[in-house]
């Protein structure tokens, strides 16, 4: 991990930007409560850090300044300032067309769009996760949020240094993440926009449904992708807190 810069930040945060092998990231540290600190990994849709910065530092900053909390997260493949990928973009491509025609998004475009990303990805993350452990501010225990849903839920399967997730539906999801889900176990926050205008809300039932975990919340709030509610940072941030400290 290489930082490539550093800005303490009016609340009491700091912000440094660096690369991991070639990916770009982020990470919000408190400077005003002692270290190490708990840590959330911040999953961002596939749309660039840059694009998205606003609302991730946004959440991170919340996160740091109120609750003590250090957070992260990294470009996912194919996005950003990351080199393109060529089947990535094809599948968007292909979701695109079905969309505009008013078709239904099948599940060979699902599948392409999310599987691949999947694969990728929590590799990526996990490795991430060993050079964030490894600096002397930052002590675990570690929490997930992220809005490409299929990627948390295989964090959640595979990673036992992760021990609570909350999970953004609206992401579309291939079959396959169902059988993965009964694997869910750890505590879970799920957010779902009950009039998200491109996604299929009874899908993300179905796949609540299907987490395996004892604790699991849903928090379903009227009106589109881009409305969620305010209090929804605060309810976030108090559920990791029940876990994190």
């Amino acid at each position: 991990m290489r930082f490539t810069s550093v800005e303490r930040l009016d609340d009491g945060v700091l912000e440094r930007e660096f690369t991991l092998g070639g990916i770009p990231g982020m990470l919000w540290t408190p400077t005003s409560v002692p270290a190490p600190a708990p840590l959330i990994l911040i999953s961002p849709p596939p749309l660039g850090l840059r694009k998205l910065y606003p609302r991730l530092a946004g959440r991170a900053r919340y996160y740091a300044a109120e609750y003590g909390f250090a957070a992260a997260t990294i470009e996912l493949p194919g996005s950003g300032e990351r080199p393109r990928w060529a089947a990535a973009e094809q599948a968007r491509a292909d979701l695109r067309r079905a969309m505009e025609a008013g078709e239904p998004v099948g599940d060979e475009i699902v599948d392409a769009l999310i599987l691949p990303l999947v694969e990728k990805s929590v590799p990526e993350w996990q490795t991430a996760l060993d050079a964030l452990l490894s600096l002397p501010e930052i002590g675990g225990p570690v929490g997930y949020e992220g809005g490409v849903i299929s990627i948390g839920v295989r964090l959640a399967v595979v990673e036992p240094r992760i021990v609570a997730a909350g999970f953004f539906a609206g992401s579309f999801v291939p079959a396959a993440m169902f059988g993965e889900a009964r694997q869910v176990t750890i505590p879970l926050q799920v957010l779902l926009q009950w009039d998200d205008e491109g996604n299929d809300r009874q899908v993300a039932l179905d796949l609540f449904d299907a987490f395996g975990s004892k604790e699991k919340t849903l928090h379903a709030n009227p009106g589109g992708h881009t409305g969620v509610p305010q209090f929804e940072l605060d309810a976030g941030a108090r559920f990791f807190a029940r876990h994190l400290k």
